[in-house]
């Protein structure tokens, strides 16, 4: 099975974020707005296959083994996702092959198109697979939908009730996330061959949905989904109780603050600092003259 080795690895990954570097603002946009929404497909299919699981390590590890749908999909097809380009274009800049203004310029343009294609796909599932027909001729929220809720309000009022150090473990999680997602790029991006490429994506992604770590981009779908079905069903805020219940729901505001924010900080220091500088620093002298 073909492979490359570690330092053309790298020169391959400062190569495709030269390339990154140049597309358009439109192009940009439309496959951020195409990566947005296949992470989301992984995160939907995670939170209905974890539905009704009572154990907790084990609906952790069913959810870990389906979310990696979305990002096998975005390597293969080529769109752009901010957690990966944290690391790909930096490391092109590092290589003096593009200037810094151009990797934030990246950076924007992915994440807008990342967030509208996060909210399009929680829009779908909102109205769609988390609801169901009742007898009386009313929608409310079923099983799937409940569970979309609580993964929400785990992920915004379990760090808002501890305070500072809430936002601090939010940070963290966010900074293991992203190690693992360009750990799984690099692996991508080592392998020659489809399948290759398949396994060296699906297990730190596998490792980093299971482990409980926050991707910024999944969270993009996973906050609004829960927000949507407490706007438009609020008998589920009294129906979960707790700190739901104790807040008066979710607020658009706590979504950014108490996760969102923090999480963005700190999937840019995993993906840019500790595995983008780290490699760039470990294999700048290997790089291949060509």
């Amino acid at each position: 099975m073909a492979f490359n080795t570690p330092a053309k690895m790298v020169a391959l990954v400062g190569n495709a974020g030269v390339g990154k570097a140049k597309l358009s603002i439109f192009n940009l946009l439309l496959r951020g707005f195409m990566a947005g929404a296949y992470i989301a497909i992984g995160g939907a299919l995670c939170t209905v296959c974890i539905t009704g699981i009572a154990t907790p390590g084990i609906a952790k590890l069913v959810g870990g083994s389906v979310f990696p749908v979305g990002l096998i999909a975005i390597v293969l097809t080529g769109m752009e996702l901010f957690t990966g380009d944290c690391m790909i274009v930096p490391m092109a800049a590092m290589m003096k092959k593009i200037t810094w203004g151009a990797v934030i310029r990246n950076w924007t343009w992915v994440y807008i198109g990342n967030l509208v294609g996060s909210l399009a796909y929680a829009y779908l599932m909102a109205v769609g697979p988390f609801v169901s027909g009742q007898a009386d001729g009313t929608m409310a929220v079923n099983a799937f939908g409940m569970t979309a809720v609580g993964i929400a309000t785990g992920k915004v009022l379990g760090y808002k009730a501890v305070g500072a150090m809430g936002l601090w473990s939010c940070f963290m999680k966010a900074i293991g996330c992203n190690f693992l997602v360009n750990i799984a790029i690099l692996l991508a991006i080592t392998a020659d061959n489809v399948i290759g490429k398949f396994f060296g994506v699906w297990f730190p992604i596998m490792a980093f949905v299971s482990s409980g770590f926050e991707h910024v981009v999944a969270n993009m779908y996973f906050l609004p989904a829960g927000k949507f079905l407490m706007d438009w069903y609020p008998a589920v805020i009294a129906k979960k109780g707790g700190m739901l219940l104790a807040n008066g729901g979710l607020s658009w505001s706590d979504i950014w603050l108490w996760n969102l924010i923090p999480v963005t900080i700190g999937n840019i220091v995993g993906g840019f600092v500790f595995i983008g500088v780290a490699y760039f620093l470990m294999f700048r002298k290997e790089l291949p003259a060509d």
